[in-house]
């Protein structure tokens, strides 16, 4: 049955990003989902203030926006969604779950849209329907008979704002702050590290940065695939002769050349912008050395400076009233050796120094990256490191520069502000219990890690999720897919078939939810929501298509259905009032966070959206000692907690352009020249000729870890790439069973995905068939 057992197709992939691959990529898509004609209209209003916001990435939205403010990414979502293709009844009485556990991730959700809430018949292995009051009743009575600190309500990143404020109510109401959110798996680091040293914990540039900048630094974002509408930002600034210098382990096409597809001249031309004007592939784990290396050169030139009575590279005033520590920084900047940067970065010290000239020429610079920064184990002192590098030039907090965090999910970041954490000190807590009047609880709730943690343990009664793919996206796979089955209570809101609905609790439900593309119908009229980007700014959407199924609910409807099943009655909470109006949710936000949801309805509707008050771009810290903090890194080593070898692969897992997060449009990866297939290895040369291997080979992966747990994956074919050297990549989810839970970054837990230790094992010459726990067969050749 697995659309994966197919050839797979190697080729070289030249084309850049945008241009006629990426309209070839919205063409399939629609075609494939059936929507050509419906969607087509639809793509017009992606991301403008009269329209809906993406359901994809977090990037901004223009003021004013471009005719096509979607990208091909952005449009495989939109599709995605909007989809003809449906699941009903029928489907489940055709189809076993113990049969679906065979499925591929596409070919889960490629089936379409659910449209009737669902319950586990455990008598005959399969989903059956159920009326909705009857599923919030159960759900209700099982809920009221666990203890409330064995629930974790889990959030995936794409709900709207008003759900999310509803949910949080709902978690905090019942009894725990086990609200773990996909930002745990991504950008928690950045949320740590930031607070820590300017005060907020998000980042401080805006869209209008980019255009008074003048030198961007890029590091671990692959911005063609993840946030490619980013790239009209950055082909603007290389038309302005802008330098752009990324750090990457790959050369992503994204980073390399851009053709926009929306000039017909470069369209008719295949007219290419270069992005990068310099670009450095780092080692896995380098990435602290990498910047260390680049404040050891700019202490050297502001020597030189200072000895030749120049003007200092250093911003001296801006060091001596704004920041606090640098004398530690720099002691320890000028005590590390240039050897041992070169070690760990896997860069030479006159890449550095090259580096380092052009920021330090530089008058304003944007630090931007992604999770090749956050997801390793010193991934909060990557990006406290990140910030160092800025505040030595004063890089933040005026026009043109600041640290750019890209945010992954439509709404995750937007989540955290409304009060999903499990952190008690990060949510209004008091204005919560003056404003409902009960007492919400105060200890620390469960991170994604915890979370897992205690499910292994067999310690959670229920897993409450917010869309997602939960047990696809987290580590250990192995132990997790196994104690998974143990939970006495799952129950999953989402849109689409997903493997952790088929691999489920004792007793489970699937409750099928509306789009944010759909209209939302409630008592008052059509609804809006609202969500946040990546520049903190909040917008409006409105639902533009009619619902996949006329038994849908809305996520609001559905968190109101489980709290009014599970909580007692407070008449200072109208759950159905909520429903019926979602200006009523935003005008209770607007008590609970007045700061930054005042006017919320009125607001929404902002061209560009309006941003929420961010201390650090005015330059006002609010950290320990009122001042943006130095601070020295505990060590260089990337992977500190993994024992390295002779014999050891370094392993970065990665996305396709086929995917976004676990949902998989296709098994193709334009951009790496790879059809057909997700089960392959991407390698070095030099590493294929020391291995004995050639392209197409099928290898199997196994931890390198003394703690007792045999973690494989199989079926892995070679394909050779510019990868550095003693390093290897492959796609993520499918390389999770590797990553053991305790590898995750220190302070934050965020899952170290970005540089796992590996053994690699020959299996077969040429072609063979395999399979990784939690995955499907892989492919039988290569052609």
């Amino acid at each position: 049955m697995s659309d994966e057992k197919k050839q797979v197709r190697i080729t070289k992939a030249t084309m850049p990003a945008g241009g006629w691959g990426s309209v070839g990529d919205v063409s399939t898509i629609l075609t494939d989902q059936n929507v050509v004609v419906k969607d087509t209209g639809l793509l017009l209003k992606q991301n403008k203030t009269d329209g809906f916001a993406c359901v994809s990435c977090a990037w901004a939205k223009p003021a004013n926006p471009h005719p096509f403010e979607f990208c091909a990414s952005g449009a495989k979502a939109t599709a995605w969604e909007t989809t003809s293709k449906s699941i009903g009844a029928g489907f489940f009485q055709r189809h076993t779950l113990t049969e679906l556990e065979a499925w591929s991730d596409h070919e889960l959700e490629d089936h379409g849209r659910l449209t009737t809430p669902l319950r586990y018949d455990a008598a005959s292995d399969k989903y059956l329907p159920v009326d909705w009051d009857v599923a919030f009743n159960e759900i209700g009575a099982a809920l009221r008979g666990f203890d409330p600190k064995q629930v974790v309500f889990y959030a995936s990143g794409r709900a709207s704002l008003e759900t999310s404020y509803m949910y949080q109510l709902l978690a905090r109401m019942y009894g725990n702050n086990n609200l773990p959110d996909s930002s745990n798996m991504c950008h928690e680091s950045t949320s740590v590290g930031l607070q820590k040293t300017i005060g907020v914990a998000v980042g401080t540039v805006k869209l209008s940065d980019f255009e008074d900048t003048d030198c961007i630094l890029f590091f671990g974002q692959n911005v063609g695939v993840n946030s490619p509408r980013m790239l009209h930002q950055l082909q603007e600034a290389r038309k302005r002769d802008m330098p752009i210098i990324t750090f990457n382990p790959l050369r992503e096409r994204g980073l390399v050349s851009f053709t926009n597809p929306q000039s017909p001249l470069e369209m008719l031309t295949r007219q290419e912008t270069a992005i990068s004007t310099q670009y450095h592939q780092v080692k896995p784990g380098g990435d602290t050395a990498v910047i260390m290396g680049m404040c050891k050169a700019i202490f050297a030139l502001d020597d030189a400076a200072l000895a030749a009575g120049d003007q200092r590279v250093l911003d001296i005033a801006f060091i001596q009233e704004h920041t606090n520590g640098f004398a530690a920084f720099e002691g320890a900047v000028r005590a590390c050796s240039w050897q041992a940067i070169e070690r760990e970065a896997g860069l030479s010290q006159a890449a550095l120094e090259e580096a380092a000239s052009v920021y330090a020429r530089s008058r304003a610079v944007l630090g931007v990256y992604g999770m090749g920064l956050t997801q390793h184990r010193n991934g909060v002192q990557n990006v406290t490191m990140m910030v160092n590098l800025l505040l030595l030039r004063g890089n933040i907090g005026k026009p043109g520069a600041g640290i750019c965090p890209v945010r992954g999910h439509s709404n995750v970041q937007g989540q955290r502000t409304v009060g999903i954490t499990e952190k008690p000190e990060l949510a209004p807590l008091d204005k919560l219990k003056e404003q409902f009047n009960f007492e919400p609880p105060r200890d620390t709730g469960l991170t994604t890690v915890d979370a897992c943690e205690a499910i292994i343990k067999r310690d959670l009664q229920g897993f409450i999720g917010l869309g997602g793919n939960f047990l696809r996206a987290v580590p250990e796979t192995g132990l997790m897919e196994a104690a998974w089955r143990e939970l006495p209570l799952t129950v999953q809101i989402a849109t689409k078939l997903n493997r952790n609905h088929v691999i489920h609790g004792k007793a489970a439900y699937l409750l099928p939810c509306l789009g944010r593309i759909e209209i939302d119908r409630q008592g008052s009229g059509d609804q809006s929501v609202s969500v946040e980007d990546s520049t903190s700014h909040m917008h409006g959407s409105r639902g533009m298509t009619e619902p996949a199924a006329p038994g849908l609910l809305s996520e609001p409807a559905i968190v109101a259905g489980i709290a009014k099943a599970t909580l007692a009655p407070n008449p200072n909470v109208d759950w159905d009032a909520w429903v019926a109006d979602y200006r009523v949710i935003r005008k209770a936000m607007g008590v609970t966070f007045p700061e930054i949801f005042k006017d919320l309805n009125e607001r929404m509707w902002t061209p560009g959206g309006y941003r929420k008050p961010l201390a650090a771009a005015e330059r006002f810290w609010k950290t320990g000692s009122g001042k943006a903090e130095f601070t020295v890194p505990e060590e260089l080593p990337g992977n500190p907690n993994m024992p390295g070898g002779p014999d050891i692969l370094r392993l970065f897992t990665i996305r396709s352009d086929g995917q976004f997060n676990t949902t998989i449009y296709s098994n193709d990866d334009r951009f790496r020249g790879v059809h057909g297939s997700r089960m392959v290895l991407f390698m070095n040369a030099a590493d294929m000729e020391r291995y004995g291997l050639g392209k197409g080979d099928v290898v199997a992966l196994r931890t390198h870890a003394d703690d007792g747990v045999d973690r494989r994956v199989e079926g892995l074919q070679i394909v050779p790439y510019d990868v550095p050297t003693g390093c290897i990549a492959g796609y993520y989810p499918e390389c999770n069973p590797l990553i053991p839970l305790w590898h995750h970054a220190k302070e934050s837990k965020v899952p170290a995905a970005k540089a796992i230790d590996v053994l690699l094992e020959r299996t077969r010459s040429g072609a063979a068939s395999g399979a990784a726990s939690g995955t499907t067969s892989a492919e039988t050749s290569v052609a």
